[in-house]
Order: structure tokens, then sequence, then C-alpha cells
């Protein structure tokens, strides 16, 4: 939206006659980064052709500057630009997974029971999370997803896995802070992702794999094609169909208060009164329908099952030799179901209630086997820009363009049960949709002056809005059974009663079937209370269910010169007006000093912000977690909610930052290398609180006070959550790193081999006291969870008709920190070993147009450090939370044919 990207297109419309087409520049940076050949990593070189022999060329970006395209080494602050055959050369299809191949600052974990986290993975760049990373399409704002975490950052960015790589010519990584440039968010960096624009030609690509375990099935069917627009345009076309299946790495459901798994110790024991279950034959024979059939365990960890169709289409088209009309637009559908935590029976939702007649009801006549309710999200996800840009008589450059875009996640629970309906409730439901959209309109220009001054500026007006859509009256309804004695079958409390049970049709399972009614009884099923809601996703509730909207102006200046030939200096203000919030002014300032021929000093220093975004602000949850392996339902408010408010939350702020790098490009020889230092300072970052206690007991002290704010602010079945939380603006942070990235091709005799290294340190530390934010635990995880060290390194190996690629990806030691009571501090502490990932495949093409490929990623099949001091639950062994790949080693083989 706020790009400030210079247009490669636009650039070319001022050039001389004998200078590339508008398209033909672009294609040209294409067939540059291509011809280096780069098999991974942060490729940041100037040219690979020393090697080959050639005439020497360079790759050319935009991102990070608002003037004329730059080369890499000559660019004021670090960007990595990979290629369209980079990117095919990883064997991954979701971008997201790509990225983290090749770029060793940028993860993203997988996370299969995490509510929509499930549906949507959220990737980090420089250790910030997603929404601190500004992402562009064809240089114009890419829009948000309608998924807000729920927990940690709250984090709400774009949805990178609707991006198929089968689209891109390339993508430019840019490694700095650039809200001054590019406004909101963009506080670790910017991604550009650059769609193909061929006029002709085309690729078709099937590819297959599966894991070693047996599990994990995929098929991707992928193609692009060009087309000419008359004769003066272009259309490009990409679609992707893709089908994975689900994995399992866990073992099967065994905990302290119950234990399924008849080979452990706890097997039939715990505190549960319905322990005895574990042992009863009808039960066991009915496990498997725990999760209607699916795996081998009751509770199954892996990644999900996926269904996902993509569709690009990209166009230009020359008005004259002065303009042009140019656009995009995307559709993307997908569905991903996962699971939710498994119900053994008396865990607060599988219990005994009285009916009318006496009689009991039983939720296992339901679900014989206990139940893991199935969670299904059916994304939609579309957008569209267009826009006429060129050069006025004047010399100034212009850029006028609009673009819309919507994201949306449909929720669908199965296998669940709203238990405070009784008998009445149904097993399936639809608890509400998320929504987020997003329009602008943007003008940008640029002018040079004969002294070769670059001045960029422009405006932009942007309206946003996130919808929270009223799930089905069942999904949130309160029935009967959420309030204790809800037939009054005990008028006199405490008094003898019993009402002979009618005859009932239903089979009650469990040996207390005919336990007889007893009022002096408090723990007698007449005074039951169980949750509201479709349990393990409560539906969305009209008081929680509507749309916030906001809009924003925004006012940018740029400007950038070579000062001497050695000296090159931009400069950067932007000025953005919030309906919601204060105006926001930040600011950039970046340099080049070239010391000689091969060696160059840069460095930056700037301000950023990011405005909490509607989502946030009006995101609710109510969601099933499990400390210490027991179900609470925890709920997640407003900020700006009465609710909240009555827990003491105040409204959300923007966060600001101020970003410093310093670096050095050298080259020497066929060598290239860089080295950045950076430093990200935030203030006020955006987190959701540790979760709070909620209890109806008085004497529970604060959880009692919640509980009490809860009901107070009329909150439907307040008396069954357990937890509670909401976003503040928790603490201020640093967030300091250095990536190295070298590389270097040889040439031998029967071939030429590019080797590429890259290495990166990032810490985060608090730089303000989080304490009464946040607890022990989540204070310990936020500094040492995430390995500090990572690094990639790749070989790529052209001889004749076959190329062989190996790459490397190590990750450095981590530390994972356990509530614990009984220990020194109140936590325990476990050391995550170091990894290392290694790719392997090779390719034979049979002529200029077929190949083949087959290859192997983590080919040694290697697994994270497994759970050891109890942080993971009920058949996790691997932290999901990890950005560690914990699916092993997985195998594939995929079919190339370009026209």
């Amino acid at each position: 939206m706020k790009s400030r990207t210079p247009n490669p297109h636009a650039e070319a419309l001022r050039q001389p006659s004998s200078s590339p087409t508008p398209r033909g520049l672009a294609t040209a940076a294409v067939a540059v980064a291509a011809a280096a050949l780069i098999g991974g990593g942060t490729a940041t070189y100037s040219g690979p052709a020393a090697a080959q022999g050639a005439q020497s060329v360079e790759e050319i970006v935009v991102t990070g500057s608002r003037g004329r395209p730059r080369t890499v080494q000559d660019s004021p602050v670090p960007v990595d630009v990979f290629s369209a055959a980079e990117l095919e050369s990883v064997s991954y299809v979701d971008t997201n997974d790509i990225l983290q191949t090749l770029v060793p600052s940028y993860n993203v974990s997988r996370s299969p029971i995490s509510d929509g986290q499930t549906f949507i993975r959220t990737p980090s760049l420089r250790g910030l999370p997603t929404d601190k990373t500004l992402v562009l399409i064809n240089s114009k704002r890419r829009h948000r997803s309608a998924l807000v975490l729920i927990g940690g950052f709250g984090t709400q960015g774009p949805d990178v896995a609707t991006i198929p790589a089968t689209a891109l010519a390339n993508v430019e990584v840019l490694r700095d802070g650039a809200s001054a440039q590019y406004g909101s968010d963009a506080i670790a960096g910017v991604i550009n992702f650059l769609l193909k624009d061929d006029a002709d030609g085309g690729s078709f690509r099937v590819h297959s794999g599966q894991y070693s375990e047996g599990d994990g099935a995929s098929f991707t069917v992928e193609g692009n094609i060009g087309l000419p627009l008359g004769d003066s345009g272009f259309i490009n076309l990409s679609a992707q169909i893709h089908e994975s299946d689900a994995t399992e790495r866990g073992i099967q459901y065994c905990t302290g208060r119950f234990c399924v798994d008849p080979n452990d110790e706890r097997y039939g024991m715990g505190s549960s009164a319905f322990a005895h279950l574990a042992e009863d034959a009808d039960y066991q024979a009915n496990l498997h329908l725990a999760n209607i059939g699916f795996g081998d365990f009751v509770q199954p960890w892996g990644q999900p099952d996926r269904e996902a169709n993509s569709f690009f289409v990209n166009a230009g088209y020359e008005l004259d030799a002065d303009s042009e009309l140019y656009g995009y637009a995307n559709s993307h559908t997908s569905e991903t179901n996962g699971s939710f935590f498994y119900r053994w029976p008396g865990n607060g939702t599988i219990e005994y209630l009285r009916e009318a007649d006496g009689s009991l009801y039983w939720p296992l006549e339901k679900h014989p086997g206990g139940f893991t309710p199935r969670f299904f999200g059916d994304i939609t996800d579309f957008s569209f820009v267009g826009g006429y840009r060129g050069v006025w008589g004047n010399g100034i450059n212009y850029d006028f363009s609009y673009r819309i875009g919507e994201n949306e996640i449909a929720y669908t629970l199965k296998n669940t049960i709203n238990p405070s309906l009784g008998p009445d409730s149904p097993t399936s439901f639809k608890p509400g949709d998320l929504v987020n959209t997003e329009s602008a309109f943007q003008a940008d220009f640029t002018y040079e002056t004969p002294r070769g001054v670059l001045w960029a500026f422009g405006a932009v007006l942007l309206d946003e809005s996130y919808e929270v859509v009223e799930g089905e009256e069942l999904s949130y309804r309160a029935g009967p059974y959420a309030q204790p004695d809800p037939h009054n079958l005990c008028p006199d409390e405490g008094e003898m009663g019993y009402v002979e049970p009618m005859e009932v049709t239903r089979t009650v399972v469990g040996r207390d079937a005919d336990r007889q009614l007893n009022c002096a009884d408090e723990d007698d099923p007449v005074y039951t209370v169980v949750g509201v809601g479709s349990n393990g996703f409560p539906g969305f509730s009209p008081q929680f269910s509507e749309e916030y909207d906001r809009g924003s102006f925004a006012l940018y200046g740029d400007v950038s010169a070579n000062i001497t030939e050695s000296f090159f200096v931009q400069g950067a203000l932007r000025y953005e007006d919030y309906d919601d919030f204060d105006t926001e002014l930040s600011y950039k300032l970046a340099g080049r000093y070239l010391v000689n021929d091969r060696v160059g000093l840069r460095g930056s220093i700037g301000t950023g912000f990011r405005a909490p975004t509607p989502g946030q602000q009006g995101t609710i949850n109510v969601s099933t977690r499990l400390p210490a392996g027991v179900p609470v339902a925890t709920g997640l408010f407003p900020a700006h909610s009465a609710v909240a408010q009555a827990l003491g939350a105040t409204a959300l702020k923007p966060e600001t930052s101020t970003n410093y790098t310093l670096g050095l490009t050298a080259t020497w020889g066929i060598v290239d290398l860089t080295v950045d230092y950076y430093r990200v300072d935030i203030d006020d970052r955006t987190r959701a609180i540790s979760t709070r206690n909620v209890s109806t007991d008085p004497n529970s002290g604060d959880a009692y006070d919640n509980y009490i704010a809860l009901r107070d602010a009329g909150v439907v079945g307040a008396e069954t959550i357990g937890g509670v939380n909401y976003f503040t603006n928790a603490f201020d942070s640093s967030t300091v790193g250095w990536d190295i990235v070298a590389t270097f091709p040889v040439t031998w005799a029967r071939g030429e081999t590019v080797f590429t290294a890259s290495l990166n340190n990032n810490e985060e530390e608090f730089e303000s006291d989080p304490t009464g934010i946040l607890n022990a635990e989540d204070q310990f995880d936020f500094e040492n969870f995430d390995s500090n060290w990572r690094s990639v390194i790749s070989a790529r190996h052209t001889a004749g008709d076959w190329t062989f690629f190996l790459r490397h990806s190590w990750y450095g030691e981590s530390e994972n920190s356990q509530s614990s009571d009984s220990a020194p501090g109140g936590l325990i502490f476990q050391t995550i070993d170091s990894i290392t990932f290694t790719d392997l495949e090779g390719s034979y093409r049979f002529n200029d147009r077929l190949s083949l490929t087959a290859g192997g990623r983590n080919i040694f099949d290697n697994y994270p450090s497994k759970d050891s001091i109890g942080d993971y639950c009920c058949g996790r062994i691997y932290s999901s939370a990890t950005d560690l790949d914990w699916q092993g080693a997985y195998y594939y083989a995929r079919l190339n044919y370009d026209f």
C-alpha cells in the first residue's frame, strides 16, 4: 500500500530509446539473477561472471531506494535478491518455507494446535514478529490476513503462503528499518515480491513427495504462461494446486490426570473420578473415534491436512512512449483442518448432568471414546492493484494507483459439543468468520535534477476494516447446564431428595449411571456446571461481533544523491495521521562510502512505528488451553472493551522504534562479502499479558476478583472461564545482531560450483521491567527460547546436463523453561541442542525444455531435542512453537517443463 519503491517500468520510460522496454528491464534483472546460479543463502554479490569469463553483470534492485535502481553492492542498506531459479531450487512449495530456507534471519514455525495459526503461519524477520515486516507485491503494500494471534505479540500480518513461488520473477529482502519510506510495519525490514511479466513462454511443474515416516504425502501442480497483450503489452498468468496430508509426530495421550496408553505405568491411574474408564473395554474399543478416525492416537501432533488453490495475473500495457497502464490480481482459497486437545471424561467438559426427569446424561453417548475437536479453516483471499504511470514533459515520473485486498477465515468446528446444551447439543458448529479488508489510493512521484539529485515524494489514503462475524447461535448459546440445578430439582438446597428416574431410551455408560439424586451432596451431578459454547472455540456472540474501521493519511519525501563519486547519501521523512491515534513523524538517514574499488562502508539510522491494527484492537477469543495438562477456558478480550478495562487494561497505542545499521561490503577476486550489524530498539511493544487465573471461589483472591469483573461486564459463561488476558503495551525491548554473507563461484575443468555461506546472530533483551505483565516463564522464554545463531551453507554444481545441489542449515543452542513450584526461582530449564538439516538434490535436463529433479530435505532425518522438563503434554514430544523443523526427512521428485 505505502510502497516507496521507484518503479523499474517508470525508470525505463525515461531512458534513451536504446534502453530496454519497461518489461524488458525487469526481465533483464531476472536474467542477471538467474545467471548467477546461486544455490541458497542470502547472496549479495555484484557478478558471478568472473567465474564464467564473461563480461561483468550486476543484480539490480529497487527495494530500499527511493530513486534509480541500484546494484546490491552499491545499496546503502543490506538487501538480498533471489531469482526465480533460486526460489524453484528449494523443495518446499509454501513461500514461507522457501524464504526460511534462503534467508537465515527469516523463520516460521509449524503450530498444529494454535487456533487460527493452524491455518495461517506467521514468520519472523531478525527475531521480530511478522507484523514488524512490511510485505510488498510489485512494490505495492500487501493486505493483512484476518488472523490475529491470540497469544504472544498478537501478530497480524499478510499471509505469505497465498503467494505462489511460480508467479515470482524474484524476491527482494530489505534487512533494515524503513518506516520513513514505506510506512507502518517496516520496523524489521521489507520483503518485495516481484511478479513475472514475460509476454511469452512459460513453465509447467509437478511435485510429489512424502516423509520418511510414510505420511505427509504432498502433491503440487503449478504453471506459468506469458501472453502478449496487443502490440505493446503483456499478461502473465500463474496457478498452483496443492494438497498435503497430515503427519503424526507424537505419542499416545498420557498425563498424570488421565492416561490412555496401556504401556505407560500411569495407565488407569490419575486423580480423575473417571479414570476407571481407562480400563473399560467399551471405552477402549471406541478410543479410535475420539479424533474421528484420524491417526493412531487420540491426540495427533503434526502438520495438518491442507488443500489450496492459488491464481495470479500480472499485466501491463504501454499507451505510448511515456505512459502505461499496469495491474495485478490474485485469488486464493484453502481448506486446512487440525485438532484441538483430547477431551477425556471428567475434565470439566465430559461430566454427568442431571436431566429434568432426574436421570443422568453422559456426553460419551455422543462421543464414546471421549473426543478431540477438529478445527477447520476455509481461507478466501483476493486482491486487485491497478495503476497509471509514466513521465511528464518536465521530467517528473508519476505513478497513480489503487489497491484493494481482502482476507477471510471461515471457521468450522466438528467432533465436539456445546457442553451447556447437554443432550440437545449438536456435534458440528459454525463459530463465525473473521474478515480483514484494506483499500488505498496512492500517488508517487520522482524527479532527478540535472546535477543528479533524486527527489521522491507522494501521498497515500488508506482505509482498513476488521470484522468479527457472528457465529451460529448454538455455537455461543449458554444452555441450561451453564448454571447449577437448571431444572430446579433441589429447590431447597441441602435437603435430601430423590426423583425416580423415568424410563429413558439412551444407554448411559459408566459405573455411576444409576446414581440417585442427593440434593445434600454438593458433588451430585445436579449441581455440575459445564462450559458455554462449542467446546474448543466458542462462537462469536452478538456482544462481541462487530466491525472495526479506521482511515489514515500519509505524506512522504525522500532525497538521495552521490555527494562524490565515492559517497552516496539518502534521507527520508514520513508523516502519518490515523483516525484512532495521534500523528506520527518518522525519519531515516542512510549512506554508503566507497573506500576503494573493492571495499565499501554503509550505514543507516532511522525511526519507525507500528500502529495497532483494527484486528488487534477488536479481536476476541475464548479457547481451551492446558496449563499443567488441565483444560482451561481462557478468554482474550479487546483492550478497549468493558471486560478488559475492568481487569485493568488501557487502550493500545503505537509501538515506536529506532534502527541502527553499520555494514561493510567487499569484493576480492571472485569472492563477494557483506557484513552488517544492526540494532532495533522498540518502545511500548504490544503483547498479551500472561494469563491471569479466574475462579468462582471467594477465597481465591485475585482470581475471584477477575471472575467478578467478568460477571459484572456481562460475559456469558463467566463461571466456566478459568483464565483471562488482553493485549497491552507491555515493555520496551532491543534486538541486536549481525549478518555475514559470502558468495564465490569456482570454475572446474568439468563444470562450475557456486558456493554461498551466510551466518546470522540475533538476540532480544528487555529494556524495561516486564514484571506484572509477564510471568517468570514468559520473561525467560522471550530472551532464550529461539536460537540466537543460524547459518546456511550451500553449493550448486553444474556439469553439462546435470545439476547437483547441497545445502546445510544449522541452528545453534537455545533454552526453554517451565514453571515449577519446587524449583529455585520457580523455573526449571532445558537446553535445546544445536541441529543441522541437510538437503540434497540432483537434476537432469533431457533437452532445453524438459528436466527431472529428485532429492530430499533433512536427509539424515534429524529431529530437535525432545521435551525433558514437562513443558509439553498430551502426547507432544517436540515443541510446536519452535522454528526448528520436527517432521523428519522428506523425499520428493519434480518434473519441469519449460516452453
